[in-house]
Formats: structure tokens, sequence, C-alpha cells
């Protein structure tokens, strides 16, 4: 091994992320990005032991794992499912008319209104575009 480090000296976490890289290493096509699964994987181990530490350890550039992590830090990607959906039926006047608005994660609306439609259609209308039914 080139490194100073000896095997024993590595915390377990380490060790089990660095033969992670070596066999995706092993594998891998000249060119070949590291995927985004071992990116994870040694920002969870570098922040219980250090970026330098886990940059030599895993043979990664430090400034890149520090980005990273950094990056990682800054709370969880937003939702791309809809956290609450409501559906009002119409008042029982006997029109069959309501409008359907949905927001989206990005700010894109859609406003439809319907006249005529009866509920259970609508109610089948919405599993659809929810994707609760294909």
């Amino acid at each position: 091994m080139t490194t100073s480090l000896s095997l024993s000296s590595i915390a377990p976490e380490l060790r089990a992320a660095r033969r992670q890289f070596e066999q995706w290493r092993r594998v891998r096509q000249p060119g070949d990005r590291i995927p985004d699964r071992l990116w994870m994987s040694a920002v969870a181990v570098a922040r219980r032991h250090g970026v330098s530490r886990t940059a030599r350890v895993l043979h990664l550039e430090s400034r890149k794992l520090k980005h990273l992590m950094t990056g990682a830090t800054s709370g969880p990607p937003p939702s791309t499912t809809p956290g609450f959906v409501e559906l009002l039926a119409p008042a029982a006047t006997g029109s069959g008319e309501c409008t359907v608005e949905v927001e989206g994660p990005c700010g894109g609306r859609l406003r439809v209104q319907l006249r005529g439609v009866p509920v259970p259609d609508l109610v089948a209308l919405s599993r659809v575009v929810c994707g609760t039914e294909a």
C-alpha cells in the first residue's frame, strides 16, 4: 500500500468505504465519473473522520469532497411529490360545477374549471393525474 496509513489504523467505516471505492475502480471504464452513491458514502464518512483523512484514504480530491460535504449539509432536496392534495366536492346544488387548482413544487400552477362533470369522474381524473391509478 502506498499510503502512509496502515489498514489497522483506519476506522471500520472508512475501511468499508475504501473497499467500495476499490471495487468500483476495478470495474470502471476509463473516463467514468465516480457514482453519486459513492460520493454520498464519502461525504458521510468525512463528517465523522474529517475531509482530509477521508480524501487521503479514499484517494479523492479533498476540495471536491469538501464542496460536496458543504452542499450536502444545506438540507434535503425539495420533494417532487405533492405534500397535500385537497379535492373539494361541489355543493349539492345540482349545477355540477367546480374549479380544480394545482400548484407544482416549482411554483407552476394549473387551474381547471369543470362544468357538468359528475363527482365520480372528477375523482377518477384526479387519481390519474396524481398517479394513484393507471
